[in-house]
């Protein structure tokens, strides 16, 4: 685990657009899907941080604890929440650990154009099942290149997605290649030039 470590506080006020925030528990659902996909996370989002708005998580989880910024409405699935509120739900109620992978290169308007276009179209839309999810994965990984219908979408599917929508992360693999493990830097995930993103950071 990485040492480096940024206050709470810190981590929100600093938090950018495309910025990757990661998340470790420890329950039976966490454990198992750190084992299946040999990873040391299981929940990955990403920050959303336009003009003079609190930066906000997207994120696909099961829980609706808290209202959707999109639609005002507390929902399953494709979540857009404020980024403060949704990690202290996530370490307080759920018991995770969080780091941060910050985004290194400039967003411009046409990535947030682009980003905006991404929460329309998938904002809402529900989790998988534990069995489609599983199928899912599973897929991705024997058939990498092909296309998933995304009907339902889970957490690192919703970030692949979006950041090939913004054009930050190459196309090619069907998004349920990612699982929230490949968004560790391990798994040294390549974006598109001169994208990159920092080690992790332990959020304290």
């Amino acid at each position: 685990m990485p040492d480096s470590t940024l206050s709470f506080a810190d981590a929100v006020a600093t938090a950018a657009t495309g910025d990757v925030w990661l998340f470790r528990g420890r329950s039976l659902a966490d454990r198992a899907i750190q084992a299946v996909t040999n990873a040391p996370v299981n929940h990955v989002g990403m920050v959303v941080a336009l003009d003079d708005l609190p930066p906000l998580l997207w994120h696909a989880e099961l829980g609706r604890s808290l209202p959707d910024v999109w639609t005002g409405e507390r929902q399953r699935g494709v979540q857009l929440h404020r980024l403060e509120e949704a990690v202290t739900t996530w370490q307080e109620r759920y018991g995770q650990r969080a780091w941060v992978r910050q985004l290194v290169g400039t967003v411009g308007r046409e990535h947030e154009d682009r980003l905006i276009r991404v929460i329309d179209s998938y904002d809402g839309r529900p989790f998988p099942t534990s069995l489609g999810l599983a199928r899912r994965w599973l897929t991705g990984r024997l058939r990498r290149r092909r296309p998933s219908s995304l009907e339902t979408i889970y957490c690192a599917e919703l970030v692949a997605t979006t950041y090939v929508a913004m054009g930050l992360l190459p196309g090619g693999k069907a998004a349920s290649w990612y699982d929230p493990g490949r968004f560790w830097s391990g798994d040294r995930i390549e974006l598109v030039a001169p994208f990159a993103l920092t080690a992790e950071i332990a959020v304290g």
